[in-house]
């Protein structure tokens, strides 16, 4: 099971570990890309603050964030999983999970990003700001920029099993998958159950959830069929629609009754 991710748009600092290697990062495919990125933005950040406040969509009271960007390459670097906050991962909580279960999220989780591509939880990176929606100057939009690069590198990492894609419309756009690959996709909605209305905050923090439930008691659907059954076996309540053709993704909806 491959478990697809948007990254948080807030993240914790990079305290004082070793910087970033590159080298290291999951997925060696992508590093000519990421290279691409990671020089570009730092060059912007470090030469001109308003341009890149521009940009990177920052607001006056996010400034510092320029400066941290233009120091990537020496800043210390912690798990993604560490570094990537906010209400889903606040909701899936890798760092209360018992060994077993780190050691399924090392392998399933891959967390989307405008400008490492994607990177799996242990993977040791930076803080930064760079969002899939940035168009920067010379590389042009990011989610364009990853398209080419993930085709030839996400359909290995997918491996022959399922596919459980969360990611925002923003991040999908970088990698839709496609053909057989897509046939054992899946996507999901959070709905409040009353209404059948799409949820907002909630949404994260569901799919947080699930993904913690799925690797805390080590479900591995090899298909959206299984994923579907085994949902419901840990409590969720799942409506779904089978594609009408082959190659296209399941659309999933998890039903809640809380929309808070």
């Amino acid at each position: 099971m491959l478990v697809l991710l948007p990254p948080s748009e807030g993240k914790a600092s990079s305290g004082r570990g070793a910087p970033l290697k590159p080298e290291s990062l999951s997925l060696p495919g992508l590093a000519e890309a990421r290279e691409a990125v990671l020089a570009e933005l730092v060059e912007l950040c470090a030469a001109d603050e308003e341009k890149a406040r521009e940009v990177l969509g920052l607001s006056e009271g996010l400034r510092g964030e320029v400066a941290k960007n233009a120091a990537l390459r020496t800043a210390g670097a912690r798990p993604a999983g560490e570094i990537y906050t906010g209400v889903l991962y606040d909701a899936l909580d890798l760092a209360s999970l018992d060994a077993a279960a780190k050691k399924r999220a090392a392998r399933s989780l891959l967390v989307f990003s405008g400008l490492w591509g994607a990177v799996r939880v242990t993977d040791r990176i930076p803080s930064y700001r760079c969002s899939m929606g940035v168009k920067l100057p010379g590389l042009g939009a990011l989610a364009g920029h990853w398209r080419a690069p993930m085709a030839e590198v996400l359909p290995e990492a997918a491996g022959r099993g399922l596919v459980l894609d969360l990611r925002s419309a923003a991040y999908a756009a970088a990698w839709k998958p496609k053909g057989e690959v897509a046939g054992r996709t899946a996507t999901v909605r959070v709905l409040h159950a009353p209404t059948r209305k799409v949820v907002s905050h909630f949404n994260k923090a569901t799919k947080g959830r699930i993904v913690r439930s799925l690797v805390s008691e080590g479900a591995a659907p090899k298909g959206p069929a299984e994923l579907v059954a085994a949902l419901r076996d840990l409590g969720y309540a799942v409506e779904t629609q089978a594609p009408g053709t082959a190659g296209k993704p399941w659309a999933l909806d998890v039903l809640v009754d809380e929309v808070h």
